[in-house]
């Protein structure tokens, strides 16, 4: 039997629209990959994706257009739900496109990013079932697009995209979760706190492969990693990176404890401004 092209069969899971058939087809893949159906020849175009596939709803807002609501309603509550499944539906996408968009890299690579985009779909779907608990569904309330909008601006390169999507973006998940499970924890919603803690244990692999491939990426091309890492995000990061920081989770996603020791200076340096 022929095999089947993966670039283009990630390709139109990543552009299509519709919720169910979008995680049937990534289970699809996941079961094509698992019985080794796939080959690796780079297509002939890779084409740039400014939009890629999701429902029209939510409708998409700027970051500073959202309404905060806070934990004590039940709109609150749903609302966080709803902001977390956000995230989680967006990192199916950026798992696929990490995967189409950069053809010639090792046979792991894909074997890593693809189990990446396995867990956020598990992820994302245990979020919808606790959200239709609470009377909601996916798409109920306005989103922000912040992270596919640097996933745009990261397309060219690999080494870009493994520093500021998984590395800077998501690592940021491993520093708000704790707080958003005490705060779930304090309003009695046992079930958010069970989902919130799988989906920190999973963080931390994801960023983890992300830092495994970027490190991978530095020797490559005799990049000094923290040097790159600081000169990347001068450039594509817009605004200031701040603490809180959870350092444990970060250490055990591969951080060095260089990296570690810089954003203690930031946070500090935060901190002091604060004060001030």
């Amino acid at each position: 039997m022929a095999k089947i092209n993966l670039f283009s069969s990630v390709y139109e899971c990543l552009l299509c629209t519709d919720l169910s058939l979008k995680i049937k087809q990534l289970d699809q893949l996941l079961f094509n990959w698992s019985e080794q159906n796939f080959e690796f020849s780079p297509l002939d175009a890779v084409m740039r994706i400014a939009e890629p596939g999701r429902p029209s709803k939510p409708d998409l807002v700027a970051p500073r257009n959202l309404v905060r609501r806070g934990l004590g309603s039940k709109e609150g509550h749903a609302a966080l739900m709803h902001a977390i499944a956000h995230i989680e539906f967006n990192a199916i996408n950026l798992a696929l496109d990490a995967i189409y968009r950069f053809q010639t890299m090792p046979f792991k690579y894909y074997q890593d990013w693809l189990g990446v985009a396995g867990e956020e779909a598990y992820h994302f779907q245990m979020i919808r079932e606790h959200l239709d608990s609470m009377g909601h569904d996916y798409g109920d309330f306005p989103a922000h697009n912040g992270l596919w909008l640097t996933t745009y601006e990261t397309d060219h390169d690999v080494l870009v995209r493994m520093a500021m999507v998984p590395r800077t973006l998501e690592a940021r998940g491993l520093d708000v979760t704790p707080a958003m499970i005490k705060k779930l924890r304090a309003i009695g919603d046992h079930r958010g706190v069970e989902i919130l803690k799988i989906l920190l244990r999973d963080e931390v692999g994801h960023v983890a492969v992300g830092t495994y491939w970027y490190r991978y990426l530095c020797e490559q091309r005799a990049l000094n990693p923290f040097d790159e890492f600081q000169r990347i995000l001068s450039v594509y990061f817009h605004g200031d990176i701040r603490g809180p920081f959870n350092y444990d989770a970060r250490r055990e996603a591969g951080f060095s404890e260089q990296e570690i020791q810089w954003l203690k200076q930031l946070e500090q340096q935060s901190f002091d401004g604060m004060v001030v």
